[in-house]
């Protein structure tokens, strides 16, 4: 499912416009977005979390030529499926809750 058949969704869900169901899907991902990046961790109980989460330096191997090379510390966004997530996924097939 891409962006546009997401909007469609919401849209058909909430008997919203698309337009509308657009904006909505725009402004929670910016404000996913945001918050996470000023290192805030944004839980929605039964879906998951997002947060940012810090990538220690290392080293690494160039794979063309083998080479080694140092990766810097880096801070990464980091999402942890929630409960019912992981039980919506792991269900058999045709038995997925709702």
């Amino acid at each position: 499912m891409n962006k546009s058949e997401l909007i469609d969704a919401i849209a058909e869900k909430t008997e919203l416009s698309k337009v509308a169901s657009g904006k909505a899907l725009d402004a929670v991902l910016e404000t996913i977005v945001q918050a996470v990046a000023k290192g805030d961790a944004i839980s929605l109980v039964g879906f998951g979390s997002f947060k940012a989460a810090a990538r220690a330096a290392r080293e690494g191997k160039n794979p063309k030529t083998g080479e080694k090379i140092k990766i810097p510390a880096t801070t990464v966004p980091k999402f942890s499926a929630g409960a019912s997530f992981k039980a919506a996924v792991a269900a058999p097939k045709g038995k997925k809750k709702k």
